[in-house]
């Protein structure tokens, strides 16, 4: 970490950290910046009680949910929640059940697609 220069004291210009292995860094381009989805975290999930939890945390406290799996926390940062089924499903030889988990996707967050 080090401290932003020319900022206010206590603010950051660089941070490097490590989420499951990963290494990242992240720069402070102040407020001139903003979010958007060209830059977003994916989360392949096993099952509906992982989706569940990980969509209500990260849209809690003015987060915005969003359509297919995208959602927004609270700070703006775009998220992808995947159940890791459904590429199965998109993909599978049954192309009417690949059409079904397809419309369920585009319905998400108000449909329950099947983990």
């Amino acid at each position: 970490m080090t401290d932003g220069r020319g900022g206010k004291a206590g603010t950051v210009l660089l941070v490097e950290f490590t989420l499951a292995g990963q290494r990242f860094m992240a720069l402070n381009g102040g407020m001139r910046f903003e979010y958007t989805h060209a830059v977003s975290f994916k989360i392949d999930c096993a099952d509906q009680a992982e989706v569940d939890r990980l969509w209500e945390s990260l849209t809690a406290n003015g987060g915005e949910p969003g359509r297919c799996g995208w959602l927004k926390d609270r700070f703006g940062v775009s998220w992808q929640i995947v159940p890791t089924a459904l590429v199965k499903y998109l993909g599978g030889a049954d192309r009417a059940g690949a059409q079904r988990a397809l419309q369920a996707m585009l319905a998400w967050p108000s449909s329950t697609l099947p983990v």
